[in-house]
């Protein structure tokens, strides 16, 4: 009994501190995390952190998954409840907007934040982030396939072309942009305007 505890407690805690590095990443970016300065924002002891995490990348790598989760929970999952096609690309997008405008993260996307800056780092964390990325870029790929919103582009193409939309309003959505939505919805609608 007295192991399953400390296994709860300890999950409890891990769930903790990685949603608050999530929200530190979001802003100042995974390699601004460190165990310190977690354990001092959470008041928690330095020693308790490490335990859980061993390291920087491993911590980084825990914040990543959080980040996705959180993302799915807020974004897709809740979309994929819409009818397959122009209705469900259209869900998604709503769903990434109100993430955006809210936000979800003080920092606005958290891809956004942070992919420019592992970008030309090769490891364990920039393959995280990149699976990540391709991960939502197949599924808006999938929607617009299934959308017949091609307009002579493959649905690939346009999946990409929504990411750079997205990720351009997110930084126009920070930098207090008040239109920025209703660009990606006109974009959008553009998209799907030859959709059966």
């Amino acid at each position: 009994m007295t192991t399953d505890q400390r296994v709860a407690r300890g999950a409890r805690s891990r769930a903790a501190i990685t949603r608050h590095a999530v929200d530190v990443a979001s802003v100042e970016g995974l390699s601004e995390l460190s165990i310190g300065r977690l354990a001092t924002d959470l008041e928690m002891s330095k020693s308790g952190v490490a335990t859980l995490f061993r390291s920087k990348e491993q911590l980084q790598l825990a914040t990543v998954e959080t980040a996705r989760q959180a993302f799915l929970d807020a974004v897709v999952r809740p979309a994929l409840d819409a009818p397959q096609g122009s209705a469900r690309l259209r869900a998604l997008i709503e769903r990434w907007i109100a993430y955006a405008e809210r936000p979800l993260f003080p920092g606005g996307c958290f891809w956004a934040a942070n992919l420019p800056v592992f970008d030309s780092r090769p490891g364990p964390v920039r393959d995280a982030l990149r699976q990540q990325r391709q991960a939502w870029l197949d599924l808006l790929a999938e929607q617009i396939h299934g959308a017949g919103a091609t307009i002579g582009r493959d649905a690939d193409l346009a999946a990409f072309h929504i990411d750079a939309v997205l990720t351009a309003a997110n930084l126009a959505m920070r930098l207090g942009e008040p239109d920025a939505a209703d660009k990606v919805r006109r974009v959008i609608d553009e998209l799907l305007r030859s959709a059966p």
